[in-house]
């Protein structure tokens, strides 16, 4: 029997090579992610297999799709784990080199309730983890991953006979094959797909074109775990950048951006302007609204405060539920309220049907882009950004936070703040109207700004966003002026990854 894992073991040593090293930081709110090598060893990652083989067949299945991105480690990752699932008695479907869509998209396909998929994401080389689920299209959210943790930490595992592993052939053309069935375009468009040398860069092409995209250029699609120009993060203002250089050179109509792992999307529209995701989301419902009267959207505490204000919206008989940011909480929040879809700011898109099967997928977010597109065939996607109303939105900018102190230092700005807005506070002159606390604190002002301050799920950071109703200038004096020396006053606080 494997031992109770450790968290003091240290690589190149006799121990690290016999006992299984896991650190209880890399059980996230919603999946789960360790530093390889440092944080969790391939008998560490056995014991995870263990563990979760354990606690799926608690829940009365035995039936689990797994996957894995493209990095150095990560088949020898996934065949770790796949190592304890078969020792818990698991029926194991593996379907090779993936993305995390295709992973989802394999439950539905292949009638597995599970999946596993090795992935970190977006995140540097290093990393590593895995996005769980066990109800099919919903990901592991807190209780879950509480669950499990208390039984790999504890060696709680219990050992069954019967696992068997299937090597699953097919899987991802049929994949590919049903995200490009998600839009039928007539409108010749022009295309850049930017993955950044990840692993989307060797579906989402091909994906694109039988959506009939007329022209497609392929913008860092080689595979390369090495990341040689950037992480894969569309979120990230290197990609950005990189994204809008291609608009411009190639007079594109948009360009698409796809995540390390295939399940978010980020926008460059045909200016060489980046659209957040949450202006593409407000975009997309009132697109979608006009077909899907009194439909209900559910966006993430990180957006922008126009869904809660728009005229279109508003017309077409739309609700907007704001939520706690994070993958797996926006698809729960989506599939438990039958919303038509749900958007996050990191660029996260879940569809219900008729467009979407409840999971995020980069892929039927591009689809539902597009498709927007064709019902517009006279404007351009920066026409469609022009017509909302205007909201000057910050990047995301993550300062350095441990992962032992960054929920208390949360928590800390929240009675901060509160206690600030009851004692009539107010921000660069402006009263406070409304705290949302569902995660971490969202301070709403009189004239619609806000400021957000998170802990992130998956990184030992912080999560700052700031939008200004007002001008661009204002929401970079709401970010130096208020949130910076804020947090400042915190030692434990470090330096940001990016800052407006």
């Amino acid at each position: 029997m494997l031992p109770a894992p450790r968290a003091d073991l240290v690589p190149n040593t006799f121990d690290y090579e016999m006992q299984p090293l896991v650190k209880a930081t890399g059980f996230r709110e919603y999946d789960a992610r360790w530093l390889f090598g440092p944080e969790i060893n391939l008998l560490g990652v056995q014991a995870l297999g263990l563990g979760l083989g354990t606690y799926i067949q608690e829940l009365g299945q035995k039936r689990i799709v797994v996957g894995h991105d493209f990095r150095a480690y990560s088949l020898s990752i996934k065949q770790a784990l796949t190592i304890g699932l078969v020792a818990a008695g698991c029926e194991v479907l593996d379907i090779g080199l993936s993305v995390s869509p295709m992973a989802y998209f394999a439950q539905f396909d292949l009638d597995a309730p599970c999946v596993a998929m090795v992935t970190a994401s977006h995140n540097e080389n290093g990393w590593t983890g895995v996005k769980m689920g066990a109800q099919k299209p919903l990901t592991f959210g807190p209780d879950e991953m509480g669950r499990l943790k208390e039984i790999v930490l504890k060696g709680e595992w219990v050992q069954r006979p019967g696992g068997s592993v299937e090597h699953v052939p097919g899987v991802a053309e049929r994949y590919i094959a049903d995200a490009a069935s998600r839009a039928n375009l007539t409108r010749p468009l022009k295309v850049i797909a930017a993955c950044g040398n990840g692993t989307a860069g060797a579906f989402a092409p091909e994906a694109l074109r039988r959506m009939g995209v007329a022209t497609v250029i392929e913008m860092d699609c080689d595979l390369d775990f090495t990341f040689p120009k950037y992480n894969p993060n569309p979120e990230d203002s290197v990609m950005l950048h990189a994204m809008a250089d291609a608009v411009r050179k190639y007079g594109a109509d948009v360009a698409l951006g796809f995540d390390g792992d295939g399940d978010r999307c980020g926008v460059v529209d045909d200016e060489g302007e980046e659209i957040f995701a949450d202006k593409i989301g407000l975009m997309l419902a009132r697109d979608l609204s006009a077909l899907h009267k009194d439909a209900t959207f559910i966006v993430d505490v990180k957006s922008t405060g126009l869904f809660a204000t728009d005229e279109v919206l508003k017309a077409n008989g739309a609700k907007t539920v704001y939520w706690k940011t994070g993958h797996s909480y926006i698809k729960r929040k989506t599939a438990e309220l039958g919303a038509l879809a749900g958007f996050e700011k990191s660029g996260h898109f879940f569809f219900n049907p008729p467009i979407g099967r409840g999971y995020d997928d980069g892929l039927v977010a591009a689809a539902a882009i597009l498709s927007m597109l064709d019902r517009n065939p006279g404007k351009k996607l920066s026409d469609l950004k022009k017509a909302l109303p205007v909201a000057y939105t910050s990047l995301t900018m993550s300062p350095h936070c441990a992962d032992e102190e960054k929920y208390g230092v949360v928590d800390d700005v929240v009675r901060e703040y509160t206690d600030f807005a009851n004692a009539g506070g107010t921000i660069l002159g402006r009263k406070i109207t409304d705290l949302v606390t569902v995660n971490g604190v969202r301070v709403a002002l009189e004239d619609g700004s806000w400021v957000l301050v998170r802990a992130s799920s998956n990184k030992p950071e912080l999560v700052v966003v700031v939008e200004s109703t007002q001008s661009d200038d204002d929401m970079r004096r709401l970010f130096r002026e208020e949130v910076k020396p804020r947090l400042a006053k915190r030692s434990q606080v470090g330096a940001y990854n990016q800052e407006i």
